[in-house]
C-alpha cells in the first residue's frame, strides 16, 4: 500500500483549503495551524511556482489516546494534510497514519488508532473534493 493518500480535485487550491477545514470540523477534528509554504518562502526570497498549503489537524481524543499509550508518539502529531498544485492539478493529500505510526512503532494499540484516524482522514479528504 502507497504510505501516501493524495486526491484529486477540481477546485482552486484556496476553495480547497476552506472546504478541507469545514470537513475537518464536521469530522471531529479541528485544526491546529495553517502553513502557506508558497507564501512563507516568499517572504524569504525564495519563489515557490505552486500552491502548497499545510494544515495540522488533530482529534484531540485520538491524540491523548496516542500519547497516553506512548509519549514518544509525539513526533507523529498532528497529522498533516496538504492543499497543493502539481502539473496543473490540485491535490489533497497526506501520509496515511497506519503507515507514519508503523514506522515508528510495533504497538498493536496505537496500530488500532492510527487505522481508525486513518479512516477519518480519508474521508475528510473525500468530503473535500
Amino acid at each position: 500500500m502507497n504510505p501516501r493518500y493524495i486526491a484529486e480535485t477540481t477546485k482552486s487550491p484556496a476553495q480547497a483549503v476552506i472546504d478541507l477545514e469545514a470537513s475537518v470540523k464536521q469530522h471531529g477534528y479541528g485544526v491546529l495551524h495553517t502553513y502557506d509554504l508558497k507564501q512563507t518562502l516568499a517572504s524569504k526570497g525564495f519563489d515557490l511556482p505552486n500552491a502548497c498549503h499545510i494544515l495540522e489537524v488533530c482529534n484531540p481524543q485520538q491524540a491523548a489516546a496516542v500519547l497516553t499509550a506512548d509519549m514518544g508518539m509525539n513526533i507523529a502529531l498532528p497529522c498533516r494534510i496538504s492543499v497543493y498544485q502539481d502539473g496543473g492539478k490540485t491535490l489533497i493529500g497526506m501520509v496515511r497514519p497506519s503507515a507514519l505510526l508503523a514506522s515508528l512503532s510495533e504497538s498493536a494499540e496505537l496500530k488500532t488508532i492510527a487505522e481508525q484516524v486513518e479512516k477519518d482522514t480519508i474521508a475528510i479528504i473525500e468530503a473535500t473534493k
